[in-house]
């Protein structure tokens, strides 16, 4: 007995987390430290915080890989998450390994904007801003933005190379997909770079790539 207690012990999942983005959900743990650690199976339950049944996963049940996708059963963006891991080897199972409570719309990262840049003429650039998508689709088809759920803001950077890489002069924050800059120096190279912004919660998203272009 003692031995498979110390078997259960030894594979029993760490460090059970979700990770989100633009509610694109899923769970990610570490196996234990058992020496025999790439034959152990991983089995997922989830369910709603309050509820006191669990749901299985089946396309996570008994997998070797460390890393469930949850974004379709953590779709009630509002509702509190749990879901704990268990582990086997050889027959013998390790106890549940528990996540933190997680809550979508609370916890989830906003993705960078897609960001275009047409030049128009010598001195100023047009900048088309589109913001990230959910993994949720309208009846349609077509994958809902992140602004339906958010109020979220714009914000768009310029960089002029020729003062110093690191620079980011905010030259914009609103709500507008398209923007002008203006007043621009001809024959100079600029970059821009933008990024979602959620004043309710304080969030920023990453920087988007930098898309540069030569008046």
């Amino acid at each position: 007995v003692l031995e498979n207690q110390d078997l259960q012990d030894s594979i029993k999942p760490q460090k059970v987390e979700f990770h989100s983005l633009n509610f694109n959900t899923t769970l990610h743990w570490q196996p234990g430290w058992a020496r025999e650690a790439r034959d152990v199976l991983y089995f997922v339950q989830y369910k709603v915080y309050g509820q006191s049944t669990w749901q299985s996963k089946d396309e996570c049940w008994g997998i070797s890989s460390y890393v469930c996708d949850l974004t379709h059963e953590t779709s009630d963006i509002q509702e509190p998450y749990y879901s704990r891991v268990r582990a086997a080897l050889a027959g013998v199972y390790s106890n549940w390994s528990l996540s933190c409570r997680f809550t979508p719309w609370r916890e989830t990262l906003i993705g960078p904007p897609m960001v275009t840049v047409v030049t128009n003429s010598n001195k100023s650039i047009t900048v088309k801003l589109q913001a990230p998508h959910s993994p949720y689709k309208r009846k349609r088809g077509s994958k809902i933005p992140m602004t339906n759920y958010y109020d979220l803001l714009y914000q768009v950077f310029i960089i002029n190379n020729l003062v110093d890489e690191q620079h980011r002069l905010l030259v914009y924050e609103g709500k507008d997909k398209v923007i002008k800059i203006q007043d621009l120096r001809p024959g100079v190279s600029y970059c821009i770079v933008a990024k979602m912004y959620m004043p309710m919660l304080d969030h920023s998203s990453a920087y988007s790539s930098r898309q540069c272009t030569v008046l």
